[in-house]
């Protein structure tokens, strides 16, 4: 992986990042978010996987069922945002449409994905901290913005 700030214009920074054949996706953008310090941001990314797994959210049962994609794909849209978790830590929520070979998709969730060749990734970073507090109720983690700052 090498990323670097690519702009800096009033405190939004633009930061690319490139990831190369086997590494793992949601791991290596978790470990990059972190090691720049960053507490909000907003992500895109485009390349290919050679397997992934992406989840749909079961509301009843408060939980995510993985839908492995288990052959390579190309990842059309992978978008989402960078928050502080309840550990203090910066978490990532993406969600990716994968295509497959026969024009088909796969869609949801982004849990993880082994990049083949290449996934291009852009952070922008506000000069903000956004916050990602449990909800108990529902399961899940989302972004509170009495919690976060500007």
């Amino acid at each position: 992986m090498k990323g670097q700030i690519v702009s800096n214009d009033d405190g939004v920074k633009t930061h690319v990042v490139v990831l190369e054949t086997g590494e793992e996706a949601f791991e290596t953008l978790t470990k990059y978010v972190n090691d720049a310090g960053i507490e909000a941001a907003s992500v895109t990314a485009i390349g290919a996987f050679e397997r992934a797994t992406v989840a749909f959210y079961e509301y009843e049962k408060k939980n995510y069922k993985n839908i492995p994609v288990a052959e390579a794909s190309e990842v059309l849209s992978l978008l989402g945002d960078v928050a502080v978790d309840d550990s203090g830590k910066a978490s990532l929520h993406l969600h990716a449409v994968l295509g497959l070979a026969d024009g088909s998709v796969r869609g949801g969730h982004f849990v993880k994905g082994t990049v083949r060749p290449t996934l291009e990734v852009v952070v922008t970073e506000s000069p903000a901290c956004l916050r990602r507090k449990k909800r108990a109720e529902l399961g899940l983690a989302l972004i509170d913005l009495q919690e976060s700052r500007a």
